[in-house]
């Protein structure tokens, strides 16, 4: 059959997989999105996104149906043989600060994010190609050939694996999965419905020799996810989940009677790996969330180191595949993301440690797997090549770049920084007067590529200051003369002195960054 043609080919239509779409989308990149799956799973698993993950969606235009569609966490009650102990609310203190509008991570079932993300998609032309399987993969210097199901074939410019755990991808292009499964902690786990629990709370019932939880999913009527650690038959081999099964652990931990709980879908048993790929890029294929790197649940930060993978890979992608940059930056997305995987395998099996210890005592509970760490907004990127010039005592180059709330001059309306950055830009900071001429040049210098913005530099038009919340966030004092140039990706490229426009010049025409990328080969 003849072979259709696209842009970027991705496999895989999870969340990873949609975020990316959109990404390349709105970037006028021709993208075709496939999914083996009949039909999109009703399928709640992974909890929701965590600050980050936000900062994303926001960017994305989405997080406004998010926060809609979901609730904030809930408050963690704790009990004991049956009785309940202890209450905890790991976010209870948080509020949203002027540089980071959100401060806890939000709960929505992976179905109801999946939708929202599929309908901003849709507003771009594209929508999900269901029925799909990958079941080839060839590349050569300027394509990428797909076999899928019925022999027909898609040829593409690049192709990107989000196809999860089981990746056909990772298989085809013959990447190990190096890690470990731990065959001793098992959890199983699925959607119930049940009458009778306060759905107001996440309920967790630990007894020495296991456990219950049961939060409830919002935007359902009597909708809880629910896991437990599993029965075991004589063998001592886990008991397949079974809404029989959940019944019985329901009634053995709680003291409540079993047949509270009348339905159980999606059922699974959760083995605990640690696991990661040691390269995320092979020729024209690169791959991203779960098809990368699997890690525990403590934290939640599966699903959400996905959505990130996709953020950083996707306006490289772009600038790619339109010519406004050389190939090799593509090469950063490795570079960048590589070790963010490895540290959040670090981390997620340090918080599972943390949380099995708790609750092995009266009162611990989920609650132990949450850290400030666990909320992604430190996660920077200050060992990448595309991290250049100096720093502040509050900022370096490849940091996430802060929010703060500031007041558009001309219009005297309150504008956030986060308004500024939104879109497939890159965005110049000039902090001070002395950086209006600079701004000025680089805007024009760059026109379509860059957005210039003055923070207090003068002047009818840029952003005022007035409550020293930027300043504050990049460590600049109130007498100095900054320029912070911040990727599309929201991450700090470059920070230097007021009047270094060949700083920015340098960087935006860099090696990385150059258009004519043709005459080398893309």
């Amino acid at each position: 059959m003849p072979a259709s043609p696209t842009t970027v080919l991705i496999v895989g239509s999870g969340p990873t997989g949609l975020t990316l779409a959109i990404d390349l989308a709105r970037r006028a990149v021709d993208v075709t999105i496939i999914d083996k799956a009949p039909q999109f799973p009703r399928s709640s698993r992974a909890k929701g996104p965590n600050p980050r993950s936000l900062e994303v969606l926001e960017d994305l235009g989405v997080a406004e149906e998010v926060l809609s569609a979901g609730s904030a966490p809930l408050p963690m009650r704790k009990y004991r043989d049956g009785r309940m102990i202890a209450d905890a609310d790991p976010f209870g203190a948080g509020r949203p600060a002027p540089d980071a509008p959100f401060d806890r991570p939000w709960l929505i079932a992976q179905w109801g994010l999946e939708e929202i993300l599929r309908t901003r998609l849709a507003e771009y032309g594209v929508r999900v190609g269901l029925g799909t399987e990958l079941v080839g993969l060839t590349q050569d210097e300027g394509s990428v050939t797909a076999t899928l199901t019925g022999g027909r074939e898609l040829v593409a410019r690049y192709a990107v694996g989000c196809d999860g755990g089981h990746s056909a991808v990772r298989r085809m292009l013959g990447l190990t999965f190096d890690g470990k499964t731990d065959e001793e902690q098992v959890m199983v786990c699925g959607d119930v419905e049940a009458e009778g629990p306060d759905r107001g709370i996440w309920h967790q019932w630990f007894d020495e020799d296991g456990g219950v939880m049961l939060c409830p999913i919002p935007g359902t009527r009597s909708g809880w996810w629910f896991q437990a650690g599993p029965e075991t038959d004589a063998s001592g081999s886990p008991v397949p989940p079974s809404l029989e099964s959940f019944r019985r652990l329901f009634a053995k931990h709680t003291r409540l009677p079993g047949d509270l709980l009348t339905q159980a879908t999606l059922l699974s048993t959760y083995r605990v790996n640690e696991r990661m790929v040691d390269r995320y890029r092979v020729g024209r294929v690169f791959l991203a969330g779960d098809a990368a790197h699997v890690h525990p649940i403590a934290g939640g930060l599966g699903m959400n180191t996905g959505i990130q993978d996709a953020y950083n890979l996707g306006w490289k992608l772009a600038r790619v595949a339109s010519g406004r940059a050389l190939p090799d930056l593509l090469d950063t997305y490795e570079e960048e993301r590589l070790p963010i995987a490895a540290r959040t395998l670090d981390l997620t099996s340090e918080r599972l440690r943390a949380t099995m210890e708790a609750i092995r005592k009266p009162g611990g509970g989920l609650d132990s797997a949450v850290t400030p760490q666990t909320y992604g907004l430190g996660d920077g990127y200050r060992w990448s090549s595309l991290a250049t010039g100096g720093g502040t005592d509050r900022l370096r180059a490849g940091d996430r770049a802060p929010d703060a709330p500031c007041r558009d001059v001309a219009t005297g309306t309150p504008r956030r920084l986060f308004e500024a950055f939104t879109g497939p830009h890159f965005t110049l900071l000039g902090f001070g007067p002395g950086t209006a001429g600079s701004l000025r040049e680089a805007a024009e210098a760059h026109d379509g590529d860059l957005r210039a913005y003055g923070v207090d530099a003068g002047g009818p038009h840029g952003l005022a200051d007035d409550g020293g919340h930027a300043r504050s966030a990049y460590g600049i004092g109130p007498d100095e003369g900054v320029l912070v140039l911040v990727r599309p990706d929201n991450h700090v490229g470059l920070i230097t002195s007021a009047g270094d426009l060949e700083a920015v010049d340098a960087y935006l025409n860099g090696a990385a960054l150059e258009r004519g990328w043709a005459r080398h080969g893309g």
